[in-house]
């Protein structure tokens, strides 16, 4: 699944690459992803790229007087094809041939970008809109721990007293956005927190660390990824990880068994002496 950090790698890519370029034609392959119906992406043609933006786990490509929004879901992303390259830049190092291109945007100077979603089902999302806030999920977004004036009151209030899982919290977009399964999962190692404690269980200390953790894990992800190529930035978020996807490995800071818990129709990657005193949950 996109998190922040590797949207926020994305988004500044096409900045640089798709800003000040027109776009010549759009052909939608896949009718579902086409979310504003009274306003089809086709209806882009003719209209220059401005910029790029981030929001939470969504891109938005801005034009001369709208903005395309690209909700990634759970596995989209975007392919770059410049004619002169080997191959089209966007693919994950890796990956077992390349992802269906879901739409794709003819920009000037031979360029084209491809929307692609490699699941098995349509979760991508485009959406023509006058402004960001348009989009309801991002309308509904909470405060961006990778934003600079984001604050410790803005993370107390995300976290609350709730009796729910700070795991289901850190991951929940109406409160914290552009989190997803696997940062939350290295965010609450680096906190010495067991990924099914309850928010109202935390004590000062506890999220006094959290906080910390969260803002450094996030922040600290964007600064690796920025200037990483577009298709290699999964295998680097993979690279990166210390208990996220690591089942069986020795923990990096103790050496304990990393572990694997399925719970509430979720799951996550543990340590069991640095987050749950060295019993397994």
């Amino acid at each position: 699944m996109p998190e922040s950090p590797e949207v926020e790698a994305l988004a500044r890519f096409l900045g640089a690459e798709a800003s000040g370029r027109e776009i010549r034609d759009v052909d939608v392959l896949e009718f579902r992803t086409v979310k504003t119906r009274g306003a089809p992406p086709s209806g882009l043609a003719g209209r220059t790229i401005t910029g790029a933006t981030r929001h939470g786990k969504h891109v938005e490509l801005v034009l001369d007087d709208v903005s395309l929004v690209v909700s990634l879901g759970r596995h989209g992303w975007m392919r770059w094809v410049d004619p002169r390259a080997d191959s089209p830049v966007g693919d994950p190092a890796g990956a077992v041939g390349p992802a269906p291109a879901l739409a794709t945007f003819g920009l000037s100077g031979d360029r084209t970008l491809e929307v692609t979603d490699a699941g098995d089902w349509v979760s991508l999302g485009l959406y023509v809109v006058g402004d960001a806030a348009d989009v309801p999920a991002v309308a509904k977004l909470g405060p961006d721990p990778a934003d600079p004036g984001f604050t410790r009151e803005d993370f107390d209030r995300a976290l609350g007293r709730r009796r729910k899982q700070i795991k289901a919290i850190l991951q929940e977009q109406e409160s914290l956005a552009g989190i997803g399964n696997a940062y939350s999962d290295e965010i609450l190692h680096l906190a010495k927190v067991a990924p099914v404690a309850h928010a109202a269980t935390l004590d000062a200390e506890g999220a006094d660390r959290l906080f910390e953790a969260t803002v450094a894990t996030v922040r600290g992800a964007i600064e690796a990824r920025n200037g990483v190529p577009i298709d290699r930035l999964k295998a680097e978020k993979v690279a990166a990880m210390r208990v996220h996807g690591r089942t069986g490995e020795p923990c990096p800071v103790c050496g304990d068994t990393i572990l694997d818990l399925t719970f509430s129709g979720a799951s996550a990657q543990y340590c069991p002496t640095c987050q749950n005193g060295g019993e397994p949950l």
